[in-house]
Protein backbone atom coordinates (compact mmCIF):
# COMPACT_ATOMS: atom_id res chain seq x y z
CA UNK A 1 0.00 0.00 0.00
CA UNK A 2 1.27 3.18 -1.05
CA UNK A 3 1.00 6.77 -0.10
CA UNK A 4 0.11 7.83 -3.70
CA UNK A 5 -3.07 5.25 -3.73
CA UNK A 6 -4.08 6.26 -0.59
CA UNK A 7 -4.49 10.11 -1.64
CA UNK A 8 -5.65 9.20 -5.26
CA UNK A 9 -8.34 7.08 -3.20
CA UNK A 10 -9.13 9.60 -0.63
CA UNK A 11 -10.01 11.75 -4.10
CA UNK A 12 -12.22 9.88 -5.63
CA UNK A 13 -14.05 9.02 -2.26
CA UNK A 14 -14.84 12.75 -1.81
CA UNK A 15 -15.43 13.79 -5.58
CA UNK A 16 -16.92 10.51 -6.45
CA UNK A 17 -15.86 10.83 -10.20
CA UNK A 18 -12.45 9.58 -11.38
CA UNK A 19 -11.99 12.91 -13.60
CA UNK A 20 -12.63 15.17 -11.17
CA UNK A 21 -10.30 13.17 -8.78
CA UNK A 22 -7.03 13.18 -10.94
CA UNK A 23 -7.84 16.60 -11.76
CA UNK A 24 -6.95 17.72 -8.15
CA UNK A 25 -4.21 15.54 -7.91
CA UNK A 26 -2.75 16.25 -10.97
CA UNK A 27 -2.50 13.01 -12.59
CA UNK A 28 -3.95 11.85 -15.99
CA UNK A 29 -7.51 9.98 -14.80
CA UNK A 30 -5.79 6.62 -16.62
CA UNK A 31 -3.23 6.57 -14.19
CA UNK A 32 -5.21 7.32 -10.85
CA UNK A 33 -7.49 4.47 -12.35
CA UNK A 34 -4.84 1.99 -12.25
CA UNK A 35 -3.36 2.71 -9.14
CA UNK A 36 -6.94 2.81 -7.71
CA UNK A 37 -6.95 -0.93 -9.57
CA UNK A 38 -3.59 -1.83 -8.17
CA UNK A 39 -4.99 -0.98 -4.27
CA UNK A 40 -8.14 -2.78 -4.66
CA UNK A 41 -5.63 -5.80 -5.78
CA UNK A 42 -3.36 -5.52 -2.92
CA UNK A 43 -6.29 -5.64 -0.34
CA UNK A 44 -8.20 -7.82 -1.95
CA UNK A 45 -11.64 -6.33 -2.04
CA UNK A 46 -13.22 -3.32 -4.28
CA UNK A 47 -13.53 -0.06 -2.60
CA UNK A 48 -15.59 1.71 -5.47
CA UNK A 49 -18.94 0.44 -6.76
CA UNK A 50 -19.31 1.66 -10.56
CA UNK A 51 -22.68 0.97 -11.19
CA UNK A 52 -24.05 2.71 -14.35
CA UNK A 53 -21.65 5.59 -13.77
CA UNK A 54 -22.15 6.61 -10.15
CA UNK A 55 -19.34 6.10 -7.89
CA UNK A 56 -20.04 5.01 -4.51
CA UNK A 57 -17.93 3.22 -1.94
CA UNK A 58 -18.13 -0.08 -0.66
CA UNK A 59 -18.29 -1.71 2.67
CA UNK A 60 -14.76 -2.30 2.16
CA UNK A 61 -14.27 1.85 1.08
CA UNK A 62 -16.44 3.09 3.90
CA UNK A 63 -13.90 1.28 6.13
CA UNK A 64 -10.59 2.23 4.71
CA UNK A 65 -11.79 6.35 4.43
CA UNK A 66 -11.39 7.44 7.94
CA UNK A 67 -7.86 4.95 8.10
CA UNK A 68 -6.59 6.84 4.67
CA UNK A 69 -7.76 10.03 5.51
CA UNK A 70 -5.60 9.74 8.89
CA UNK A 71 -2.79 8.45 7.79
CA UNK A 72 -2.78 11.50 4.63
CA UNK A 73 -3.03 13.65 7.91
CA UNK A 74 -0.18 12.45 9.76
CA UNK A 75 1.91 12.44 6.70
CA UNK A 76 1.01 16.38 6.63
CA UNK A 77 1.63 16.52 9.90
CA UNK A 78 4.75 14.60 9.77
CA UNK A 79 6.09 17.07 7.09
CA UNK A 80 4.96 20.37 8.23
CA UNK A 81 6.97 19.35 11.89
CA UNK A 82 10.39 18.40 10.14
CA UNK A 83 10.03 21.88 8.14
CA UNK A 84 9.64 23.37 11.40
CA UNK A 85 12.21 21.80 12.68
CA UNK A 86 14.82 22.52 9.74
CA UNK A 87 13.72 26.10 9.85
CA UNK A 88 14.62 26.31 13.64
CA UNK A 89 10.97 26.90 14.35
CA UNK A 90 10.84 24.38 16.98
CA UNK A 91 13.02 21.29 18.49
CA UNK A 92 15.43 21.23 21.17
CA UNK A 93 19.02 22.16 22.31
CA UNK A 94 20.51 20.42 25.53
CA UNK A 95 23.67 21.70 26.50
CA UNK A 96 26.37 20.84 29.32
CA UNK A 97 27.84 23.92 30.80
CA UNK A 98 30.41 23.71 34.36
CA UNK A 99 28.24 26.34 36.66
CA UNK A 100 31.02 28.77 36.11
CA UNK A 101 29.95 29.31 32.63
CA UNK A 102 26.51 29.07 32.86
CA UNK A 103 27.35 32.21 35.33
CA UNK A 104 29.97 33.97 32.91
CA UNK A 105 29.67 32.95 29.38
CA UNK A 106 26.26 31.55 28.63
CA UNK A 107 23.04 34.25 29.95
CA UNK A 108 24.51 36.59 26.87
CA UNK A 109 24.65 33.73 24.75
CA UNK A 110 21.54 31.87 25.20
CA UNK A 111 19.20 35.49 25.69
CA UNK A 112 20.63 36.14 21.70
CA UNK A 113 19.88 32.41 21.07
CA UNK A 114 16.33 32.61 21.77
CA UNK A 115 15.94 35.96 20.51
CA UNK A 116 16.49 34.50 17.35
CA UNK A 117 15.15 31.20 17.49
CA UNK A 118 11.95 31.42 20.52
CA UNK A 119 10.66 28.30 19.14
CA UNK A 120 13.89 25.90 20.72
CA UNK A 121 13.70 24.85 24.20
CA UNK A 122 17.10 25.14 25.74
CA UNK A 123 17.82 22.24 28.45
CA UNK A 124 20.95 23.27 30.53
CA UNK A 125 22.73 20.67 32.19
CA UNK A 126 25.23 22.24 35.00
CA UNK A 127 28.24 19.94 36.39
CA UNK A 128 31.83 19.42 36.37
CA UNK A 129 33.87 18.52 33.14
CA UNK A 130 34.32 14.91 33.98
CA UNK A 131 30.83 14.39 34.61
CA UNK A 132 29.45 16.58 31.15
CA UNK A 133 31.86 14.23 29.29
CA UNK A 134 30.19 11.26 30.73
CA UNK A 135 26.22 12.62 30.11
CA UNK A 136 27.89 13.36 26.05
CA UNK A 137 29.17 9.92 25.77
CA UNK A 138 25.94 8.33 26.59
CA UNK A 139 23.91 10.52 24.27
CA UNK A 140 22.21 12.81 27.09
CA UNK A 141 23.86 15.93 26.05
CA UNK A 142 24.49 17.54 22.44
CA UNK A 143 26.67 20.03 23.24
CA UNK A 144 28.99 20.71 26.28
CA UNK A 145 31.30 23.67 27.11
CA UNK A 146 34.46 21.75 29.23
CA UNK A 147 37.43 23.07 30.73
CA UNK A 148 40.44 21.24 28.62
CA UNK A 149 42.40 19.08 28.72
CA UNK A 150 40.07 16.32 29.20
CA UNK A 151 40.51 13.45 30.72
CA UNK A 152 42.69 10.94 29.55
CA UNK A 153 39.77 8.21 29.72
CA UNK A 154 37.48 10.54 27.62
CA UNK A 155 35.32 9.05 24.99
CA UNK A 156 35.74 9.98 21.21
CA UNK A 157 34.92 13.85 21.29
CA UNK A 158 35.36 16.37 18.90
CA UNK A 159 36.75 19.66 20.78
CA UNK A 160 37.01 23.09 19.43
CA UNK A 161 38.83 25.54 21.51
CA UNK A 162 36.80 28.67 22.45
CA UNK A 163 38.71 30.55 24.51
CA UNK A 164 41.47 30.82 27.66
CA UNK A 165 40.55 32.79 30.84
CA UNK A 166 42.76 33.87 33.69
CA UNK A 167 41.37 33.14 37.32
CA UNK A 168 41.60 36.21 39.60
CA UNK A 169 41.25 35.74 43.38
CA UNK A 170 38.15 37.24 44.98
CA UNK A 171 37.08 38.51 48.19
CA UNK A 172 34.46 40.53 50.36
CA UNK A 173 34.18 44.30 49.62
CA UNK A 174 34.88 44.80 53.32
CA UNK A 175 37.82 42.25 53.64
CA UNK A 176 41.52 43.99 54.10
CA UNK A 177 42.90 44.43 50.99
CA UNK A 178 46.36 43.01 50.01
CA UNK A 179 49.69 44.27 51.84
CA UNK A 180 51.08 45.22 48.40
CA UNK A 181 48.02 46.55 47.13
CA UNK A 182 48.40 44.95 43.55
CA UNK A 183 48.30 41.68 42.28
CA UNK A 184 48.51 38.29 44.72
CA UNK A 185 50.80 35.64 44.57
CA UNK A 186 50.02 32.17 44.80
CA UNK A 187 51.97 32.11 47.64
CA UNK A 188 50.05 34.94 49.25
CA UNK A 189 47.63 32.39 49.52
CA UNK A 190 49.24 30.06 52.20
CA UNK A 191 47.96 32.30 55.59
CA UNK A 192 44.53 32.94 53.98
CA UNK A 193 41.75 31.08 54.60
CA UNK A 194 39.48 29.82 51.23
CA UNK A 195 36.18 28.87 50.30
CA UNK A 196 36.46 26.22 48.08
CA UNK A 197 34.06 24.41 45.15
CA UNK A 198 33.39 20.39 45.86
CA UNK A 199 35.37 17.96 44.71
CA UNK A 200 35.79 16.97 41.01
CA UNK A 201 34.98 20.81 39.98
CA UNK A 202 37.69 22.05 37.59
CA UNK A 203 38.31 24.71 39.57
CA UNK A 204 39.27 23.08 42.94
CA UNK A 205 41.67 21.09 41.20
CA UNK A 206 43.30 24.14 39.44
CA UNK A 207 43.71 25.93 42.78
CA UNK A 208 44.66 23.15 44.41
CA UNK A 209 47.61 22.05 42.15
CA UNK A 210 48.74 25.69 41.90
CA UNK A 211 49.42 25.65 45.41
CA UNK A 212 51.26 22.34 46.11
CA UNK A 213 53.40 23.76 43.48
CA UNK A 214 54.28 26.28 45.39
CA UNK A 215 54.86 23.98 48.46
CA UNK A 216 51.92 24.38 50.53
CA UNK A 217 49.00 23.27 51.41
CA UNK A 218 45.89 25.55 50.90
CA UNK A 219 43.17 25.83 54.10
CA UNK A 220 39.52 25.80 53.60
CA UNK A 221 36.77 27.48 55.99
CA UNK A 222 34.01 26.31 53.98
CA UNK A 223 33.82 23.64 51.00
CA UNK A 224 31.75 21.75 49.02
CA UNK A 225 30.10 24.64 47.42
CA UNK A 226 28.57 25.33 44.08
CA UNK A 227 29.64 28.86 42.40
CA UNK A 228 26.67 31.02 43.43
CA UNK A 229 27.15 29.26 46.73
CA UNK A 230 30.83 30.31 47.17
CA UNK A 231 30.40 33.60 45.79
CA UNK A 232 27.90 34.05 48.47
CA UNK A 233 30.25 32.56 50.96
CA UNK A 234 32.85 34.73 49.91
CA UNK A 235 30.81 38.08 50.28
CA UNK A 236 29.79 36.65 53.67
CA UNK A 237 33.16 37.14 54.69
CA UNK A 238 34.20 33.66 55.37
CA UNK A 239 37.47 33.99 52.87
CA UNK A 240 38.51 34.06 49.80
CA UNK A 241 38.04 32.19 46.50
CA UNK A 242 39.97 31.69 43.23
CA UNK A 243 36.89 31.75 40.22
CA UNK A 244 37.26 32.48 36.35
CA UNK A 245 37.41 36.76 35.67
CA UNK A 246 34.34 36.73 33.52
CA UNK A 247 32.57 35.57 36.92
CA UNK A 248 34.11 38.03 39.16
CA UNK A 249 33.36 40.94 36.77
CA UNK A 250 29.98 40.11 36.96
CA UNK A 251 29.83 40.36 40.59
CA UNK A 252 32.00 42.79 41.05
CA UNK A 253 29.55 44.99 42.84
CA UNK A 254 30.05 43.52 46.11
CA UNK A 255 33.52 41.72 46.07
CA UNK A 256 36.98 42.81 45.74
CA UNK A 257 38.48 41.50 42.37
CA UNK A 258 42.45 41.32 42.58
CA UNK A 259 44.33 39.50 39.64
CA UNK A 260 47.02 37.11 40.28
CA UNK A 261 50.60 37.81 39.34
CA UNK A 262 52.59 36.64 36.19
CA UNK A 263 51.96 33.34 35.41
CA UNK A 264 48.99 33.55 37.19
CA UNK A 265 46.60 30.84 36.14
CA UNK A 266 44.50 30.28 33.22
CA UNK A 267 41.96 27.57 31.72
CA UNK A 268 41.06 26.45 28.59
CA UNK A 269 37.28 26.77 27.65
CA UNK A 270 36.20 24.40 24.73
CA UNK A 271 32.99 23.27 22.86
CA UNK A 272 32.99 19.69 22.29
CA UNK A 273 30.11 17.06 20.78
CA UNK A 274 30.48 13.17 19.90
CA UNK A 275 32.85 12.76 17.05
CA UNK A 276 30.28 9.77 16.07
CA UNK A 277 26.86 11.86 15.43
CA UNK A 278 26.46 15.00 14.33
CA UNK A 279 24.81 17.58 16.42
CA UNK A 280 20.91 18.37 15.63
CA UNK A 281 20.38 21.36 13.50
CA UNK A 282 19.08 23.70 16.30
CA UNK A 283 22.45 22.89 18.33
CA UNK A 284 24.39 23.13 15.16
CA UNK A 285 23.11 26.67 15.31
CA UNK A 286 23.61 27.16 19.08
CA UNK A 287 27.53 25.60 18.29
CA UNK A 288 27.80 28.50 15.62
CA UNK A 289 27.07 30.95 18.22
CA UNK A 290 29.08 29.52 20.46
CA UNK A 291 32.20 29.88 18.22
CA UNK A 292 31.53 33.05 17.56
CA UNK A 293 32.62 33.82 21.24
CA UNK A 294 36.14 32.46 20.44
CA UNK A 295 39.40 34.56 21.93
CA UNK A 296 36.17 36.85 23.79
CA UNK A 297 35.56 35.50 27.20
CA UNK A 298 32.70 37.00 28.17
CA UNK A 299 29.71 36.46 25.89
CA UNK A 300 29.36 37.12 22.20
Amino acid sequence: MQFQQLQYFVAVAETRHFTRAAERVHVSQPSLSQQIRALEKELGAELFSRARGNIALTDAGEALLPLARRILADTDTARHEVQELVQLRRGRVRLGATPSLCTGLLPDVLRAFHDRHPGIRLLIEEGGSHDLVRQLARGALDLALVVLPLPTASPALTTVELFREDLVAVSAATAPAPASGGPMRITDLRDRPLVMFRHGYDLRDLTVAACRAEGFEPSFTVEGGEMDAVLGFVRAGLGMAVVPRMVADRAAGDLRVTPLAPPGLRRTIALAHRSDVAPPRAARELQRMLLDTRGAPGGP
